[in-house]
């Protein structure tokens, strides 16, 4: 038995033996600039404090690490974890197991070669997580995920166990039952179908320029290489489809060298992927280098989001995430948001309806909008390219009207969105769908639903329409939101006015 599976008056518990180390890469990496600050100063001074300057700074971040080791304890309650920490200001937590929301494993390659982890709980709301254990060894790490799975469950089963008793968890709902594991022929394919390698040259070119902001440089760097390739290419003697081929093949190859970059990055954070359910809780685990692995309750989910743009159809494959009111940042990479990084429709739908109380997705039946809400689409973005072909005109002379050639395309877009719009509302579940060149689809459970806003823009007035809006806990800075665009407005107000009836006498569940 490990020790975190002791009894509940068991004695308070240190982290591994090695966490003072991971205390310090930590401490490094927050100092780092000072470090290379006191570095560089030494050099060009010739006194003693400089010298010994950045060995002193090292010196004191090891002995915070080290205090950080000692004074760190933790024990396991009955019902809750207890953390005490500080060395002159002491501080001691309790943290009810119901109340955390989230268990997250985290190992770099460096936790691997150790056999440690940091572990994170996580609850509702907040920036930060309620505790962060740097680091425990990998079986009492497990051992707390266990743990903490159990404990959290029991209060749920008891108010549904005959007598009001929790019973003891049985062997099944011990073993871990795979609901999705990605091959690496479908992390080949996300990698395909995302695009991460853009997203990594973006952020190297706004590394340079924070390096070299001088303007001046980039713009040189940019004409010396546009020159050399312009007279590279003029010792060719090629005609103007040569030229064109050539162009072509370049685009091509930078392609295909971003999509290349974009499957190895897939591979280094999707490498193993599995869902896993056991005892009423999710886990998903991933990662080539760095493991992560995450635990949710289902019930904790508040809601859902199905994506499906154009590369997804080519391969006939979703992406499936999910918004819970866990704390930290929503962008945090070891939060669980997708249960599916990558499926087909159908393993998609099935394992949506599997996780809904209910099974109520997908729904059976889909309200339209009304034909003519492409005309509201196409209102709200046609002014922006008058006020951009204006602009352009006056700047530029009547050249600048030829923006105004995209409005045919934008009254075709607005149009054919329109088309896709739709949204289902039952007893149990309100859905939202949209998108034509990227298609999504958002729903969450109507018990899930904590506040409903009724939104009419100028525009909105002058057309007759409405926008209903549904706020769920960890939801509400979310792309796209869960809202009902352009209703007319007695549609609006009757949904409202329905829907605030059903949670006036329905409880929150988050």
């Amino acid at each position: 038995m490990s020790s975190v599976d002791a009894p509940a008056n068991a004695a308070e518990r240190r982290l591994h033996p090695w966490s003072w180390l991971f205390v310090l890469l930590q401490q490094i990496r927050q100092f780092v600039v000072p470090l290379v600050v006191l570095v560089v100063a030494g050099r060009r001074n010739s006194n003693i404090w400089a010298d010994i300057g950045p060995l002193i700074g090292v010196g004191a971040l090891v002995v915070i690490s080290m205090v950080q080791y000692f004074t760190y304890r933790y024990r396991i309650g009955s019902d809750a974890i207890v953390i005490r920490n500080g060395l002159l200001q002491r501080s001691q937590r309790e943290i009810p197991f119901t109340r955390i929301h989230n268990v997250a494993l985290h190992q770099s390659l460096l936790h691997r070669i150790f056999k440690v982890a940091e572990v994170r709980l996580e609850a509702a709301g907040g920036e930060k997580p309620e505790a962060q254990m740097r680091v425990l060894g990998m079986d009492d790490a497990l051992a707390l995920e266990r743990l903490v799975r159990h404990r959290a469950n029991a209060p749920v089963a008891a108010a549904t166990a005959p007598g009001g008793t929790a019973p003891a968890p049985t062997q099944d709902e011990e073993a871990d039952e795979v609901l999705l594991a990605l091959p690496v022929s479908e992390v080949v394919r996300l990698g395909l179908i995302s695009n991460r390698g853009m997203i990594v040259i973006a952020a190297a070119f706004g590394l340079m320029w924070q390096l070299f902001p001088d303007e001046r440089w980039m713009a040189r760097l940019a004409q010396d290489s546009f020159q050399q390739a312009a007279g590279y290419a003029s010792t060719l003697h090629l005609g103007w489809t040569g030229y064109l081929a050539l162009a072509s093949t370049l685009l091509g190859v930078f392609v295909v060298l971003v999509r290349v970059l974009s499957v190895a990055l897939a591979m280094t954070q999707y490498y193993g992927f599995r869902l896993t359910e056991a005892g009423r809780r999710l886990t998903v685990e991933r990662g080539l280098f760095a493991r992560m692995r995450s635990s949710v309750a289902p019930r904790r989910i508040q809601a859902w989001h199905l994506q499906e743009t154009l590369l997804h159809r080519w391969f006939k494959r979703r992406t499936l995430r999910i918004d819970t009111a866990t704390g930290g940042r929503h962008d945090d990479p070891r939060k669980l948001r997708e249960l599916a990084p990558i499926a087909t429709p159908e393993a998609c739908d099935a394992l949506a309806a599997r996780l809904l109380p209910e099974g109520t997705w997908p729904p059976p039946q889909w309200q339209s909008l009304p034909r003519r809400a492409w005309w509201r689409l196409f209102a709200g973005a046609a002014p922006w390219t008058l006020l951009i072909a204006g602009g352009l005109a006056w700047k530029f002379g009547p050249g600048g009207l030829l923006v105004l050639l995209w409005l045919p395309w934008q009254a075709y877009a607005a149009w054919r969105q329109a088309g896709r719009m739709g949204y289902s509302v039952d007893a149990s579940l309100v859905a939202v769908r949209g998108g034509w060149w990227s298609r999504w689809w958002r729903f969450a459970e109507i018990d899930k639903v904590q506040a409903l806003r009724l939104r009419r823009s100028p525009l909105d007035r002058w057309l007759g329409t409405a926008t209903l809006a549904l706020d769920t806990a960890g939801a509400g800075n979310m792309s796209p939101p869960l809202q009902i665009r352009f209703l007319p407005e007695a549609d609006a107000r009757a949904l409202h006015a329905r829907l605030g009836r059903a949670l006036a006498t329905r409880p929150l569940r988050w």
